[in-house]
């Protein structure tokens, strides 16, 4: 088996939230199969908006120097990429949106397979579909060659560490070793 570059972006403001907490079960099943994993917590960064300047498209990375140049490094080195994100309000954490937004001179250039992690307090699983659809906004519509090869979410899991002991664990432990 090829050994893989995987990339978790944990966009959880709480540290060992629920979703961080999928997201490591998702990395000991990839490190479990031999492959690297690195975690970027966009909590550790006080990314800035997006400026909608597109000095970007110039210079090949982004004016504001706040860490995002760093993180587009682990993402165009990565060969799989998870995005790990709580839902408070039917979509993806405003951290995770505001990574997204800032990934415009780098987009194109990203070749991963694509996996997706959320959590949420409503336990009505359906309505976290929108989150997916949200993140496919980019890993979709704007990232090319790269493939989506799963997505998991797991609802009813509100306060810190109701995550514990759900069979969701597993499930995303055999993703990241089967990815």
């Amino acid at each position: 088996m090829l050994k893989k570059n995987v990339v978790i972006i944990s966009s959880s403001p709480r540290k060992d939230g629920n979703s961080e907490t999928l997201a490591k079960s998702f990395a000991r099943g990839a490190v479990a199969a031999g492959h690297s994993v690195r975690f970027v917590y966009v909590r550790d960064y006080h990314l800035g908006y997006c400026h909608a300047c597109y000095r970007c498209s110039k210079t090949g990375e982004c004016f504001q120097h706040d860490g995002m140049n760093d993180i587009a490094k682990e993402l165009l080195a990565a060969d799989v990429l998870v995005f790990a994100t709580p839902v408070y309000f039917y979509s993806m954490s405003g951290q995770l949106k505001v990574l997204i937004d800032r990934l415009v001179p780098w987009y194109t250039k990203i070749r991963a397979d694509i996996y997706m992690l959320c959590t949420a307090w409503d336990s009505d699983t359906k309505m976290l579909q929108a989150t997916f659809d949200a993140i496919r906004g980019c890993t979709r519509d704007c990232f090319e060659n790269c493939e989506e090869k799963g997505a998991l979410a797991v609802g009813g899991v509100g306060e810190k560490g109701e995550i514990e002991g759900r069979p969701e664990l597993k499930d995303a432990y055999l993703m990241g070793f089967e990815c």
